[in-house]
């Protein structure tokens, strides 16, 4: 199957000063049939203006983008966006950095356009819960799966929550994995320019370059009870990790043959099983996010072809999120040069 892709939309107007920066975009499609978008913005990632921002294409247009939930001096990050019947749940980030994230939702019944008043996730809980950055995965018997994870001081750990009350209440599983001797994992001063002061919110490289782990999995269910991830890791290589207990459990995570840049992924597994990978195929920690790239496999994520390049030029293009419509096919947004969110229609 070929996948052949659409023309660019973008969410922002050229030349737009809403803000400085803008990333993590997550997507819907709801009941109307209408694609529903959210992604955090302000003048830099990690800044006390950054909101979370809320956009609806609507007749085959996007709307003018509208800020939606923002405290001023406290950041935002990484919404996520989920559906079921008529409501949409939006999950998202706050904290002054990635080390001290809580995490908090606000539920909609009226497709996005009033929202409740956010609330804690799990309250009282330190640790970020819930999706961290990819959509939930809702399996065959209506558990959610929400693909979580922890960037700690030191080591970055992945962990998916489980609920089977529509997100009332959550039980947490760890991916195990075995760390590094804490230390650099190598700074190459090359890299480290052309990303300080513009793609991590962390400005310390001898810090940012000694962090270890895999973090922000995607997910997919292969067969009941039979669910897998895929995860961004530190150490040049997509990380993978398998569940045949629905997710209870999971086990040791270990690299495949997919390179990773420390970037971002998200996939999608079609009716066919077919999945769909969207990343930046390319090897090393902190190293260049662009192409930007689908991949594609039909042999349940053991072997990969690139099946084309939404985006091949200089910059960034990073941060995909995946999603398939109901009517089949599918939709990706991403971050271009942190400036805007551009979005692709994908015919499978």
């Amino acid at each position: 199957m070929r996948l052949i892709a659409g023309p660019r939309e973008a969410l922002l107007p050229e030349g737009h000063a809403l803000f400085g920066q803008c990333h993590a975009a997550t997507l819907v499609a709801l009941p109307s049939g209408e694609l529903l978008a959210a992604f955090f913005a302000g003048e830099r990632e990690g800044a006390g203006d950054t909101a979370i921002w809320l956009s609806m294409r609507r007749n085959g247009a996007w709307l003018a983008p509208r800020r939606l939930l923002a405290v001023r001096g406290l950041a935002h990050w990484n919404p996520v966006l989920h559906a079921e019947g008529q409501r949409v749940w939006l999950f998202y980030k706050v904290g002054a950095d990635v080390h001290h994230w809580i995490t908090r939702v606000a539920i909609s019944t009226d497709e996005g356009t009033s929202w409740s008043i956010p609330r804690a996730l799990v309250t009282g809980d330190t640790i970020p819960r819930g999706p961290v950055k990819n959509k939930l995965l809702v399996l065959g018997d209506g558990t959610w799966l929400a693909p979580g994870s922890i960037e700690g001081e030191a080591h970055w750990d992945a962990f998916v929550d489980r609920s089977n009350d529509r997100g009332a209440t959550w039980e947490r599983a760890a991916v195990p994995l075995v760390h590094a001797p804490s230390g650099s994992t190598g700074l190459k001063d090359d890299v480290w320019s052309g990303l300080a002061g513009q793609v991590l919110w962390e400005t310390d490289p001898a810090r940012t370059f000694a962090w270890d782990g895999v973090i922000q999995p995607s997910l997919w269910e292969s067969a009941p009870n039979n669910v897998h991830m895929l995860l961004r890791s530190t150490r040049g290589r997509i990380y993978r990790s398998d569940s045949n207990d629905g997710g209870r459990s999971w086990a040791p995570a270990y690299p495949t043959i997919l390179p990773n840049n420390n970037s971002g992924l998200d996939l999608v597994r079609l009716h066919d099983g077919m999945l769909v990978l969207a990343c930046n195929p390319v090897g090393g920690n902190w190293a260049r996010r662009t192409p930007l790239s689908l991949l594609s496999s039909t042999d349940n994520g053991e072997s990969w072809t690139i099946q084309l390049d939404l985006e091949d030029a200089d910059g960034e293009f990073s941060y995909p999120a995946i999603i398939m419509a109901p009517n089949g096919r599918l939709r990706v947004a991403y971050t271009a040069d942190r400036q805007n969110i551009i979005h692709r229609e994908i015919a499978a």
